[in-house]
């Protein structure tokens, strides 16, 4: 027996009340080896702030080995887009992408549960996300 097809429009219906926040990831990982993406790491890392303070980045950062004791050069990056050839726009113009040192693979991402929770103390300006 087949499975049956979903259409996003039926996802959206289903979780009608939810959030429903169309965002865009994409995974990266190194095209050859890790010694290109080291020598990248600067520059894609100042394209990610850029991203950030201009509200387009979500959320971002590196994938552990399982052991939680290593890095292979992989992440995720979480934007927002008006569309996914806006989203493949921006991934492609990270200096890690750009470069040819990391290839990705990007996907449409429909955020509808979660929650984020911020303590800031005033005294000192800490913050912390819990």
């Amino acid at each position: 027996m087949s499975e049956p097809q979903i259409s996003a429009q039926d996802v959206l219906n289903a979780s009608a009340g939810c959030l429903q926040k169309q965002m865009y990831v994409y995974f990266t990982k190194p095209a050859n080896g890790l010694g290109p993406v080291m020598e990248n790491l600067e520059e894609h890392l100042k394209f990610q702030v850029e991203i950030e303070q201009k509200g387009i980045m979500f959320g971002a950062g590196p994938f552990w080995t399982e052991d939680e004791q290593r890095w292979e050069g992989e992440g995720m990056i979480i934007i927002r887009a008006e569309s996914l050839a806006e989203a493949r726009k921006i991934a492609e113009s990270d200096p890690m992408h750009a470069s040819g040192a990391r290839t990705f693979t990007i996907r449409p991402w429909l955020m509808n549960e979660g929650m984020v929770t911020m303590k800031v103390t005033y005294s000192d300006g800490g913050r912390e996300i819990i």
